[in-house]
């Protein structure tokens, strides 16, 4: 967990060093005259001085180089090289205890180590230091309860009236040194937020309530260890009444806050538990009300009542941000579950604060700020002061379970429980030196907590050799200058390298406008120093590498390069500018006037269709293309181009038969009796074998070949063409009648078969209906015999 301090240097130097070759030497570049100036450059500059280190013509600026650059030349006894240090004045271990361990005075309890520090920074150099916070056991706690006493709170009331010693007894499991105390608040006591009138500023409750008089902010118990103390007063406030919503919250923290001796805050874990079921007002709300002033941030209660809720406005949020962190209290919003997400909006902007959920009679109070409480105390987050200008400071942190945290992250450590120790290397760097022998305090603490670390700041702003200077030295032109450091530091008067000019010498107001080209900022365009109104150049560490010109304007190292060399190693670097040699040219020289490249195979440049550019063909005709415009993707082949004309010369047809004699004798014709016969590879320079379609659908073979120039041209050609047979007649004919009476006859038998299937299902279904049927087949049911017998019943057969 821990990283070695001289790692965590070595590493800043290291980043440092980097950064300065990443953009150039900026040592060197700095123009640094004394050795003051040119430790303040950057943590990786040097300072010679070796009296006759310099050469003839450096300008005094040159002692200053990185460290590495100069130990090669100056040795490591002449090197002004100061480096930061720290020392660590009060570094009193963090405290091991617990509730049956010996009582301790709040501010006899230690969570953080160490407590003081002084750090000497030098410009660039990062100072890293291990701050060690530990969560001790049985921690004191002051624990404020601020209500809303709204009507719409009277329920609430009831369930807090016993707060005291409930509260007291769920605290003892985590500290031992527990006191709590009292406030309510509801709103400003102005038209529109109360009812002005007189009866309602008696009661402003209707019907048969009995409310008391409307306020802005009370404070009605300060914080006692005494929980039936607590009891006994707040059940014997009463509800009160206000016209709008919003309620005069803000008034009250800002009150709680401020007024620490009135609330007796003591310098332990300070909670403040804001209770209430509405919004809030917040600067500007003041307006409605007539109330223009801005809230003062100051203590103004008198017998435990804020006064000037009428003179001055609500606070503003950042207003109240700042003063709950400078007087370290950690803020709880138990509100109900309708403002939930108001107030999770608010606990965003206040460091240090948890939002829990109330029931609609606060019944579950006591839970919610104990949970708060555990989330709000298990994450550390540092904090600093203002920083001075110039100064840079960052976090590592190196929390539980080996999680390590950077950038914001680096700030904080979450689920910290009670004997837990965690780890912060904090760095700070200074990137300027401020007033000679100024130094700077500045704070780092964990928020919402009362102990820091106070960190005095110094700046090394001069070469130790400065104190050793000589004034008035004969060196320095018989006595116009201080020799420090191994060069001249002139009086005031005085210019040059060593002192050898007067100001009132030079005819010009300001001293180094003869060394600005063209009435620029820029003193020897960066490049060097201006020594009585002349350039000096600088010298680099490659001496073939050579600034020049009257503004030191020139060099022969910043021209064009090509293929990683100045000027593509076909000229010379002049001034920024490449001079090429001859048969090339272009910025960086890389453009060949060669054209030897260029040639096509029939010995035209870019065969005809381009130019040469730097050995390069750049094609005219945008069909063509290639190294050197041969290639024609878009062209018809040799073949179709030569076909027509091939065809009339041998064959007499095509469409060229009538003007064959005019347009197609460009070429030696010869016939032969076959394919083989035909010239094969290797017989002509570029030989072409083709094989062409005629009108006729008949095919023609011929090759086509250039032998020493485009005017050679000769053709063979197969003195037959292929042309296909024509159709056998009767064959196709009797196959196709075959064909149509075959289709016929399976046509015939599938309607057949078709048909045979369709009858036997038919008789099939009769025989089975018949099977069915419930009669006898010999006597029809239906029939009804035309004769009617009738019998005399008077007939006796007599």
């Amino acid at each position: 967990m821990n990283v070695p301090f001289p790692i965590l240097v070595t590493l800043g130097c290291l980043v440092c060093s980097i950064g300065a070759q990443q953009d150039g030497n900026e040592c060197t570049k700095s123009n640094a005259k004394s050795c003051g100036e040119c430790i303040q450059v950057a943590a990786n500059c040097g300072w010679c001085t070796k009296p006759d280190f310099l050469k003839q013509g450096e300008p005094t600026s040159a002692r200053c180089d990185d460290l590495e650059s100069l130990r090669k030349r100056c040795p490591d006894d002449m090197i002004e090289n100061p480096r930061g240090t720290q020392k660590v004045l009060q570094n009193k271990p963090v405290t091991n205890r617990s509730q049956n361990s010996e009582k301790l005075k709040p501010e006899e309890i230690t969570q953080i180590q160490p407590q003081k520090m002084s750090l000497t920074l030098r410009s660039g150099e990062p100072q890293s230091f291990e701050l060690k916070f530990k969560r001790a056991e049985d921690y004191p706690i002051d624990l404020y309860y601020l209500m809303d006493l709204s009507f719409s709170m009277k329920d609430d009331l009831e369930n807090v009236k016993n707060l005291g010693t409930s509260l007291r007894e769920e605290m003892s499991l985590i500290t031992s040194d527990f006191r709590i105390g009292f406030g309510s608040f509801v709103e400003k006591t102005v038209m529109p937020y109360i009812s002005t009138t007189p009866a309602k500023l008696l009661n402003p409750c209707t019907g048969d309530q009995n409310c008391t008089s409307p306020f802005s902010y009370k404070n009605v118990l300060s914080l006692t260890s005494d929980g039936n103390q607590f009891n006994t007063l707040v059940g014997q406030q009463q509800i009160s009444g206000n016209l709008d919503s919003p309620e005069g919250g803000f008034d009250a923290i800002m009150q709680v806050a401020v007024c620490s001796d009135i609330i007796g805050w003591r310098n332990v874990t300070r909670l403040l538990v804001f209770s209430t079921d509405a919004g809030f007002h917040f600067a500007g709300d003041g307006k409605l009300g007539g109330i223009v002033l801005p809230n003062d941030g100051k203590c103004h209660l008198k017998d435990g009542m804020y006064t000037m809720s009428h003179y001055y406005d609500y606070p503003s949020i950042a207003h109240l941000v700042q003063k709950l962190s400078e007087n370290n209290i950690q803020t709880i919003f138990a509100v109900t579950e309708e403002f939930q997400p108001v107030y999770k909006e608010l606990k965003n902007l206040i460091p240090k604060s948890a939002v829990g959920t109330l029931s609609a009679n606060s019944s579950n109070v006591i839970k919610l700020i104990i949970d708060a409480y555990n989330s709000l105390s298990s994450e550390v987050i540092l904090e600093n002061g203002k920083l001075p200008e110039g100064m840079t400071i960052n976090y590592v942190s190196y929390c539980k379970n080996g999680i390590i945290g950077t950038g914001e992250n680096g700030r904080k450590c979450s689920n910290i429980s009670i004997g837990d120790e965690v780890m912060f290397n904090i760095s700070i760097t200074a990137q300027k030196c401020p007033k000679k022998g100024q130094s700077e305090t500045i704070r780092i603490k964990p928020q919402g907590f009362n102990e820091e670390v106070e960190i005095t700041l110094n700046f090394i702003c001069e070469c130790e050799c400065h104190n050793q200077g000589i004034p008035n030295s004969p060196i320095c032109n018989n006595g116009n200058g201080t020799f420090e450091c191994g060069a001249c530091r002139c009086n005031e008067g005085r210019i040059g390298r060593v002192c050898e000019c007067s100001t009132e010498e030079v005819n010009s107001d300001d001293l180094d406008a003869n060394c600005r080209k063209d009435n620029s900022t820029d003193i020897c365009s960066t490049n060097g120093d201006c020594i009585c109104g002349e350039c000096v150049c600088k010298k680099r560490e490659n001496p073939n590498e050579i600034f020049s010109g009257k503004y030191c304007e020139c060099d022969n190292f910043n021209c064009d390069r090509s293929n990683n060399k100045i000027c593509g190693g076909h000229g010379d670097c002049e001034c920024r500018v490449c001079k090429c040699y001859p048969n090339y040219t272009g910025s960086a020289c890389d453009c060949s006037l060669d054209t030897s490249t260029c040639l096509a195979k029939n010995g035209q440049i870019c065969n005809g269709r381009g130019i040469c550019e730097c050995g390069t063909c750049k094609c005219t005709d945008p069909k063509f293309q290639g190294p050197t415009c041969e290639i024609c993707p878009t062209c018809p082949g040799v073949c179709t181009e030569h076909k027509e004309c091939v065809q009339c010369r041998a064959f007499e047809t095509g469409e060229k038969r009538e003007t064959c004699q005019t347009e197609c004798m460009y070429f030696n014709l010869t016939k032969v009796s076959n394919r083989d016969k035909l010239p094969q590879p290797g017989q002509a320079s570029a030989l072409t074998h083709c094989k062409e379609r005629d009108a006729r659908d008949c095919w023609f073979y011929f090759t086509y070949a250039v032998n020493n120039s485009e005017s050679d041209i000769h053709v063979h050609v197969v003195e037959k063409p292929e042309c296909p047979s024509g159709p056998d007649i009767v064959p196709i004919v009797a196959g196709v009648v075959a064909g149509i009476v075959l289709i016929g006859l399976a046509l015939l038998l599938i309607w057949k078969l078709l048909m045979i299937i369709h009858d036997r299902r038919e008789f099939a279904k009769f025989e089975k209906e018949k099977m069915n049927a419930k009669w006898d087949t010999g006597e029809n049911p239906i029939y009804k015999s035309a004769v009617t017998t009738v019998v005399n019943p008077k007939y006796e057969g007599k």
